[in-house]
C-alpha cells in the first residue's frame, strides 16, 4: 500500500496545522485531526507491526476500536504504554510511537521464522507438544514460550500520571453518538429527562460522516453540529472520548473517559483518564456495527483493510489508502465505497463482488465512472509479503463454494474488503440473553434484555440511515416512558437526501484456499481457517471449546472482526446452521481498560480503598513510615535521623513504659448499638456477660463464631441504658457489623435494636504511660479523669478546647491508659492539644511496631492469634466465658476436639541465646522432630532486654520452663527458646490500676 494525502477533503483535519511525530524513530508529518493510523497511511507507511504468533507483517486494518493489527507502543519512559490502537490514537505534536513484537527491527524480524514453522504451532500445540511430554519438558520450554509470548512490553517505572473516579446519575444513558444515538438523546432530553450521551470517539456522528446524505438540507457535519447545540440547550451531558466498557447489575455501567490521552502529557490539573460509574434508570444502546472482513488466502497482507476504513480515511482525514485500489465484497457496500472513493479522487482499479448480480443502478454508476466490475468472482489470494503487490481474481460459485477459472491478476497496493456488518452487541450481551442470529444480516443482534435497556440503530440491525434515525427516536421515547416522563414536544425526523440503503451480505464468509498463503480468521491471535477445521476434527466443536482451544476472540480486540466468521466456518464443518452453533457470551471490558483508571487515586496498596485518619498528614510531617492495616494507613514508626526500625520502636515503647506516649487508634471499628434490647443483644453476641454492665462503664469482650472459634474482640461502652458504643479490631469492622446485622435480621428479628457503623464518625487516640493521667487532665478544659471519677474501665465526658470528647480508661499496653474519642473533623486539633499538654512530660507519638511490642510483652492477642482456629481457652481467656447464659458458639465450645488436653495453647517464648525468633516458626524438641506448635508474633522487648514471642504449643501450660527450638525451614534456621507464660510484663496488672 502506498497511501498519500489527497489534495482536498478531510472533514476532520486542519490542513493549516501540521504536526511532527516519530514512528520507530523515523520523523513523519501529519495534521491536526489525524489519528496515528491516518497519519501513517498519509506518510505512505505500509508495515506497522508483526503478528502475535507467526510474526507476519501487518498493516492498518480498520479505522476504529476493532483494530487487530496496528497495535503500537506509545510514548517513552514512565509513560510508555504498549498495545495501543493506532486507529484510536489522536495525533499530537511530538508524538512518539514504535512497532512491537519484532527483533531486531520491524523490517527484519528474526522471529518471522515462526511462519515457516507454522505446522508446529497449530491450534492446541502447547498441550500436544509440551505438556503431553511430561512436566520436565514443559518446565524447560515454558521459560522460552513465555519470553516469546505477548505483543508489547510494559515499563517497570512508576506511572507519573494520576487517575480519577467519578459517579454519575441520570435518567437515560445513551451509549454511542451516531445518528441513532443523537436522535435518542435529543428525544429523551425533550421529555425533561436527565440524559448522558457517551461515545468512544473524539467526534460524534459515527458512520454519518461517510454516508453522503443531507439531513433537512444540511450536510452531515452541519446536522451533527445542530443536534449537539440542541442537546446542549436541553442540558444533555455529552461525553466524547468515553468508552462504556461494562454493563453491570442494577443498570450500573462502567466507562473510561480519555481526558488527556490526546496530549503529550496531562495538564497539571488534569487526570490522564477518568473512570465513571454511571447509574442510569434506562439505557439506550446505540453502539453501531463493525464491518467484517472475508476469509481468503493472504487476507492479512499489509494493504488489506476493511472497505469502511478506506472510506473513513479518505472522507475524514483526506487520506487515500493506496494509489491502485481493488474492492472485494459480498454486498452493496463494495460498489458504494468504490463510487464514494472515486468521487474523492482515489483510483479504483476494480470491484470484485461474490454475487452473480448487483443492483443495476450501482452497476451503471460504476460503468459510468470507468470502474471495472467483476461479479460472481472472488479475490482468491494476495501477492506481496511486506506490502500488497497484487491480487488473484477467480470465478466463484456461491452455491457450491467452488473456485472457477482465473479472471485477472491485477497489481494493486490496497485491497478493501466488505464482508457485511456485525452489530456491536457486547453491552447488550452483558446485560441480556444470548444474541439472536439475523438471517438477513448474517450476524447476531441483541437478545432479550434483563436490565432496563433498548437497542437501536445499527446495533439493533438497522443498517440504513432512515431506519437508524427512526429507531433512535423510538428508543428515546421508550426510555422516556420507562422513566415515567410525559410526552413533550417532538421534532419530526429529518428529511433525507442521498442516503445509502442497507447493505445485506450474501452468506459467504470465506473463499477456498487459492494458494499456499494462510487464511486468517482472528488476525490478532493468528487463528486460521485451518485451525478451526482442526478444532472440529479433534472434538472441540462447541463455540466455547473452539474459543479456548484456538484462542480465537481472546486477544485485546475480543474477536470483534473474527467471531461471526469463525462461527460460520464451524457451522459448515459440523453441518449445522449458524444459530444452531450459537455464539460465545461477551464479557467486559469492551475494550482494554487501564488498571490505573480502575484504581483511581487509591494507589500504594493492594486492591482496596485507601483510608486515612484525620492525623495522617501530621504523621507524615513527623517522619512516620506509613503501612497498611486492613484498609487503613497507619504509622509504623516515627523515625529520627539515622534511626533503624528497631531503634525507633524500642525508643517509642520505652517512652510509653517510662513516661507517656500517644497513638492514633482512629482505625478501630466503631458500631453504635441502640434500642430497648441493646443489652440483651450484646449479651447474646459476646461470650461474657453484658446485660448488667452499668451505664458509664466499658467492658472487654470476645465474640465467637457458631462453631465455638474466636471471631473478634473489642470493648463495649455503655453510654446509656439503651445505647452502647462497640469497638472492634481494625480489620474486622465490616465483618462484625455484617455479623450483627445478620443476627438481627435473620436469627433474632424480635429484638428491638439498630446497629450503625460510626467508624469514621469518631477520631480516636490512646494516651498511655505512667504520666497519662497527668497529661490528659492538663489537656482537658472540662472533665475529670482522676482515679475516683474515672476508675479502670470507666467512661467520662469532657472537653479539650472547644471540642467535646468521650474518654474510656482502657489499656492495650498494660500501662495506665485512656482512649479519647472526638468528632472526626476535630481529630487533629485534639491530637495536637494532647501533645502540647504533654510537652513537660516529653510526650511523643508511637506507631504500630511499638504498639505490637507493648502488647506482646503483656500477652494481649490480635488477629495473629485469632486466626480462625483458636478458642477462648486456647488463649487463656476461658474463664471469662459465661456459664449462666447461652451465646453464639456456646453450644460448640465443649466439643471434644476443642477441649483436647493436647490442643495447642498460647505460651510465651524467650530466645535462649539472644538470636531473633521468626514469626511462623515451628516449635520442636531440641535437635528437631515433629512440630509441636507455631510462633504467631515476635519482638525485641526493651522491658525484658530479650527477644520474645507468642506461640501456640501443644500442652503448653504444662511446659513452662521447657527448652525447645523454633525452626524456620525456609531459611534453615533453628533458634533455642525457653517456654514461659504469655504475659511477660507486669503480670498482676498493677501498672494500669494506679
Amino acid at each position: 500500500m502506498s497511501g498519500y494525502r489527497l489534495p482536498r477533503g478531510g472533514a476532520h483535519v486542519e490542513r493549516d496545522r501540521p504536526f511532527s511525530f516519530r514512528f520507530d524513530g523515523e520523523p513523519m508529518h501529519g495534521l491536526a485531526g489525524d489519528t496515528l493510523a491516518s497519519a501513517l497511511l498519509a506518510s505512505g507507511r505500509v508495515l506497522v507491526g508483526r503478528s502475535f504468533k507467526y510474526h507476519r507483517p501487518r498493516g492498518v486494518m480498520s479505522a476504529g476500536p476493532e483494530e487487530a493489527n496496528a497495535l503500537v507502543a506509545m510514548r517513552t519512559g514512565a509513560r510508555h504504554e504498549p498495545n495501543t490502537r493506532a486507529t484510536m490514537t489522536e495525533l499530537y505534536e511530538g508524538l512518539e510511537a514504535s512497532s512491537q513484537n519484532r527483533w531486531p527491527s520491524l523490517a527484519f524480524d528474526m522471529m518471522a521464522v515462526n511462519d515457516r514453522l507454522s505446522p508446529l504451532f497449530s491450534a492446541g500445540f502447547y498441550y500436544k507438544t509440551f505438556m503431553g511430554t511430561g512436566q520436565a519438558s514443559w518446565h524447560f520450554c515454558e521459560h522460552f514460550i513465555r519470553k516469546a509470548a505477548g505483543l508489547g512490553r510494559g515499563t517497570h517505572l512508576a506511572d507519573p500520571d494520576r487517575y480519577e473516579k467519578r459517579n454519575a446519575f441520570c435518567d437515560v444513558l445513551v451509549v454511542g453518538a451516531g445518528p441513532a444515538g443523537l436522535m435518542a438523546a435529543r428525544v429523551a432530553a425533550a421529555q425533561g429527562l436527565r440524559v448522558i450521551l457517551a461515545d468512544e470517539n473524539a467526534r460524534p456522528g459515527g458512520r454519518l460522516h461517510e454516508d453522503g446524505a443531507t439531513l433537512d438540507g444540511r450536510s452531515a457535519a452541519d446536522w451533527i453540529a445542530h443536534e449537539l447545540h440542541e442537546l446542549e440547550r436541553h442540558g444533555v451531558r455529552v461525553m466524547p472520548r468515553t468508552t462504556v466498557y461494562g454493563y453491570f447489575d442494577g443498570n450500573v455501567l462502567g466507562a473510561v473517559e480519555r481526558v488527556a490521552d490526546h496530549k503529550p502529557a496531562p495538564e497539571p490539573h488534569e487526570p490522564r483518564q477518568r473512570h465513571w460509574t454511571i447509574h442510569a434508570r434506562h439505557v439506550v444502546l446505540a453502539t453501531g456495527a463493525i464491518e467484517r472482513p472475508l476469509v481468503f488466502s493472504g487476507n492479512d497482507a499489509p494493504g488489506v483493510m476493511l472497505a469502511s476504513a478506506g472510506l473513513a480515511y479518505a472522507q475524514r482525514h483526506g487520506v487515500a489508502v493506496g494509489r491502485s485500489v481493488v474492492i472485494f465484497a459480498n454486498n452493496d457496500g463494495g460498489a458504494r465505497t468504490a463510487l464514494a472513493l472515486d468521487r474523492l479522487g482515489v483510483s479504483i482499479k476494480a470491484v470484485v463482488d461474490i454475487r452473480r448480480e448487483i443492483p443495476s443502478a450501482l452497476a451503471a454508476d460504476l460503468g459510468a465512472r470507468g470502474i471495472r466490475l467483476e461479479t460472481g468472482a472472488v479475490v482468491a489470494a494476495t501477492r506481496g509479503r511486506k506490502a500488497l503487490a497484487g491480487v488473484d481474481i477467480r470465478g466463484f460459485d456461491p452455491v457450491s463454494g467452488a473456485l472457477g477459472a482465473n479472471i485477472m491478476q491485477p497489481s494493486c497496493d490496497a485491497l478493501l474488503v466488505a464482508g457485511g456488518w456485525t452489530p456491536s452487541v457486547h453491552l447488550a450481551s452483558q446485560a441480556g440473553s444470548p444474541p439472536v442470529f439475523d438471517e438477513q444480516l448474517q450476524s447476531f443482534v441483541p437478545g432479550t434484555p434483563r436490565e432496563a435497556w433498548t437497542a437501536c440503530g445499527a446495533a439493533a440491525g438497522a443498517l440504513d440511515l432512515a431506519a437508524c434515525l427512526e429507531g433512535g427516536r423510538d428508543a428515546g421515547l421508550a426510555a422516556a416512558a420507562a422513566c415515567g416522563a410525559g410526552k413533550g414536544s417532538l421534532s419530526p425526523l429529518p428529511g433525507l437526501e442521498g442516503a445509502a440503503g442497507a447493505e445485506y451480505p450474501l452468506p459467504v464468509f470465506d473463499v477456498p484456499a487459492g494458494g499456499r498463503a494462510k487464511r486468517f480468521v482472528d488476525f490478532q491471535h493468528d487463528v486460521t481457517a485451518d485451525d478451526i477445521e482442526l478444532s472440529n476434527r479433534e472434538g472441540f466443536r462447541s463455540v466455547e471449546h473452539l474459543k479456548r482451544y484456538t484462542t480465537l476472540g481472546m486477544a485485546a480486540d475480543q474477536g470483534k472482526t473474527s467471531n461471526v466468521n469463525a462461527i460460520a466456518l464451524m457451522a459448515r464443518a459440523r453441518g449445522l446452521s449458524v444459530p444452531q452453533v450459537g455464539t460465545t457470551r461477551f464479557r467486559m471490558p469492551y475494550t482494554a481498560v487501564a488498571i490505573g483508571a480502575l484504581a483511581g487515586r487509591e494507589t500504594g496498596h493492594h486492591f482496596a480503598p485507601l483510608r486515612r485518619t484525620p492525623m495522617h498528614d501530621w504523621h507524615l510531617a513527623q517522619g512516620a513510615e506509613m503501612m497498611s492495616a486492613g484498609i487503613w494507613m497507619r504509622p509504623r514508626a516515627y523515625f529520627r535521623a539515622g534511626e533503624t526500625l528497631r531503634e525507633a520502636y524500642v525508643r517509642e515503647a520505652t517512652m510509653v513504659r517510662e513516661g507517656v506516649g500517644l497513638v492514633d487508634v482512629s482505625t478501630l471499628g466503631k458500631i453504635d448499638v441502640q434500642g430497648p434490647d441493646a443489652a440483651e443483644f450484646l449479651n447474646r453476641l459476646y461470650a461474657n456477660g453484658f446485660a448488667r454492665l452499668p451505664v458509664g462503664k466499658a467492658r472487654y469482650g470476645v465474640m465467637l463464631r457458631e462453631d465455638g472459634i474466636m471471631f473478634d474482640d473489642g470493648t463495649a461502652w455503655r453510654l446509656a441504658e439503651n445505647r452502647f458504643l462497640v469497638t472492634t479490631t481494625t480489620a474486622n469492622a465490616g465483618p462484625v457489623l455484617a455479623h450483627m446485622e445478620h443476627y438481627l435480621e435473620v436469627v433474632w428479628p424480635e429484638l428491638r435494636v439498630h446497629v450503625t457503623s460510626v467508624t469514621d464518625r469518631f477520631a480516636a487516640m490512646a494516651i498511655a504511660g505512667p504520666a497519662a493521667r497527668k497529661v490528659l487532665q492538663a489537656a482537658l478544659t472540662d472533665g475529670d479523669v482522676s482515679n475516683e471519677a474515672c476508675p479502670h474501665m470507666g467512661i467520662v465526658r469532657g472537653r479539650i478546647g472547644p471540642h467535646e470528647v468521650r474518654i474510656a480508661r482502657l489499656s492495650f499496653s498494660g500501662e495506665l491508659a485512656y482512649e479519647v474519642f472526638c468528632d472526626w473533623p476535630a481529630g487533629l486539633a485534639v491530637w495536637e492539644a494532647l501533645l502540647a499538654a504533654g510537652r513537660p512530660e516529653r510526650i511523643a507519638p508511637y506507631g504500630l511496631e511499638a504498639l505490637g511490642t507493648l502488647r506482646i510483652e503483656k500477652g494481649h492477642i490480635t488477629g495473629a492469634e485469632m486466626d480462625g482456629r483458636t478458642t477462648l481457652a486456647d488463649v487463656g481467656l476461658g474463664g471469662m466465658a459465661s456459664q449462666r447464659k447461652p451465646y453464639i458458639g456456646s453450644a460448640m465450645t465443649l466439643r471434644p476436639a476443642l477441649v483436647d488436653p493436647a490442643r495447642p495453647v498460647m505460651v510465651g517464648l524467650v530466645s535462649s541465646d539472644g538470636i531473633p525468633i521468626r514469626a511462623g516458626s515451628h516449635l520442636t524438641a531440641r535437635g528437631g522432630g515433629a512440630s509441636l506448635g507455631h510462633v504467631t508474633a515476635v519482638t525485641w522487648s526493651p522491658a525484658l532486654k530479650a527477644h520474645i514471642a507468642l506461640a501456640f504449643l501443644s500442652g503448653g501450660r504444662e511446659r513452662h520452663g521447657e527448652a525447645l527450638e523454633a525452626a524456620f525451614p525456609l531459611k534453615d534456621e533453628r533458634v533455642a527458646v525457653t517456654v514461659t507464660v504469655p504475659c511477660f510484663y507486669d503480670p498482676d496488672g498493677s501498672r494500669m490500676h494506679v
